[in-house]
Order: C-alpha cells, then sequence, then structure tokens
C-alpha cells in the first residue's frame, strides 16, 4: 500500500478543521495557505468528504468548513475511505487473482497486512492525533488557533509592557 498524496492531504485537512473544532467554519482558503495545499485540489477532496458526511458546509460570510462531527468520532481510515484512497497491499487488489489468473503464493500475507492497516488508522481519531504535541507545536508555528488558556499572570505581564512602551 502506498498512501496517495490525495489521501494524505485529506487527512491533514480534516486534521486543521479538527484543530479549529471550537471555533468558526474554516475556508479552504485559510487551509490551502497553511497546508501548502492547492485550493482546487482541496475543493475536490471536500466534496468527498461532504458527501461522506465528515464535514458540512456552512455558506455566506463567515462561512467555510467544518467537521461534521467530534474529532473523537472521526477516524483516520474514515477520511481516507472517504477519499477514495486503497488501504489494500495485495498486488491484485483483493482479487486473488495475482498469478496466472489465481491466488499468488503471498496473497494472504498481504491481506492480513492490508487489514492491519485498515484497524490501525480506524483507532486513531482526529481528536488523538490533535492532542500529540508535535501537532500542537506545528498548528502554533503555522498561527493555528489552539485551545488556550489565558492566565493572570500573562494579562498581567501584557498590560505592563503596554504601559512601558507609552
Amino acid at each position: 500500500m502506498k498512501l496517495t498524496t490525495r489521501g494524505r492531504y485529506a487527512v491533514t485537512a480534516m486534521l486543521d478543521l479538527a484543530l479549529h473544532f471550537d471555533n468558526e467554519p474554516v475556508t479552504l482558503v485559510d487551509i490551502a495557505e497553511r497546508q501548502g495545499i492547492s485550493l482546487s485540489y482541496l475543493e475536490q477532496l471536500f466534496a468527498k468528504l461532504r458527501k461522506q458526511g465528515l464535514v458540512e458546509s456552512i455558506r455566506g460570510p463567515g462561512g467555510g468548513y467544518r467537521l461534521a462531527s467530534s474529532p473523537e468520532d472521526i477516524a483516520v481510515a474514515d477520511v481516507i475511505v472517504a477519499v477514495d484512497e486503497n488501504m489494500d497491499t495485495t498486488k491484485c487488489g483483493g482479487t486473488a487473482n495475482c498469478h496466472n489468473k489465481q491466488r499468488c503464493l503471498t496473497h494472504d500475507l498481504w491481506a492480513d497486512l492490508s487489514q492491519l492497516i485498515y484497524q490501525f488508522l480506524r483507532g486513531v481519531s482526529l481528536a488523538q492525533l490533535v492532542a500529540r504535541q508535535g501537532v500542537q507545536e506545528v498548528a502554533r508555528r503555522q498561527g493555528q488557533t489552539l485551545q488556550k488558556t489565558v492566565t493572570i499572570e500573562e494579562l498581567l505581564h501584557s498590560s505592563a509592557s503596554g504601559q512601558h512602551a507609552s
């Protein structure tokens, strides 16, 4: 199995939405800028994601996209399958006609691997990815909104800094 750009970009875009789950809808332009993905490519992906019920679109001023359900409820496998990504590692695409139109010696091995990959990705939610330290560091670098509680010390420091600047 080789995960194509389509699957990678779909997961990346959905993770971007998950980072903004409790905020305003996110435009595809914003995702394209932050993630370095072509806007037209995102439009194609989001048509499929919306059709599968993973995202919803909000029209009008302040519109954009948001996850259709909680990040805890969306598995990475759901995203990959929604954009027609193939998680099959067999040479024959699972049809068991790999060698002279019959099952090859290693068919069952690759079929088992395909199942393990699917189960692994099915067990990873967008929320689990959002919670990872590395994801949060990248999101901060990209200027994405993360749930941050401002402490009283930070407020006092910022107001004291502002007084000295004038």
